[in-house]
């Protein structure tokens, strides 16, 4: 049994799993391709940061959205510790994050992912995500895919 919950960005469990997640980005691409955000130095209000833990309360895995006060928000270090990928763990973290993200006023989620990440990829096309160009502050990279998903279905609904 996992449970998913909020969590600090600079809590240690989560450092430690961004910092495997760096590793793994490192040996796939050149750093000007890697786009890694210290999550730690964003406000809270600016920030849904989440933890998949297992029985024993061992992190094995984590998210994130940075919110960008326009209504869109932006998914960021979105991780599964290898030994527990193939137990749709991801799915699970991806509905939670998107759930938070309505809940605060999130009507559209982009975010940037690695074309040699495919199981990433397909998450997130599996979850409703489709492809787009690259946004701010992002500029087209031929190893980079840049995706999208309203979590409404009209968004002049979302600003009401």
């Amino acid at each position: 049994m996992y449970s998913i919950t909020s969590e600090s960005a600079a809590h240690p469990d989560i450092v430690s799993l961004i910092a495997a997640l760096d590793a793994y980005q490192s040996e796939l691409y050149p750093a000007e391709s890697n786009h890694l955000l210290d999550l730690t130095q964003l406000s809270t209000d600016s920030l849904i940061m989440m933890v998949i833990r297992d029985r024993q309360l061992n992190a094995v895995g984590c998210g994130a959205i940075v919110l960008n006060g326009d209504g869109t928000g932006e998914m960021k270090r979105v991780y599964i510790d290898p030994t527990h990928r193939g137990q749709q763990l991801g799915e699970k973290l991806l509905a939670a994050l998107e759930d938070e993200a309505l809940s605060r006023g999130c009507h559209t989620l982009r975010l940037e992912t690695g074309i040699k990440q495919h199981a990433a990829v397909r998450l997130y096309e599996n979850h409703g995500y489709g492809l787009r160009e690259a946004f701010a502050p992002y500029v087209a990279d031929p190893l980079s895919l840049f995706m999208e998903k309203a979590l409404v279905a009209d968004v002049r609904l979302a600003v009401l």
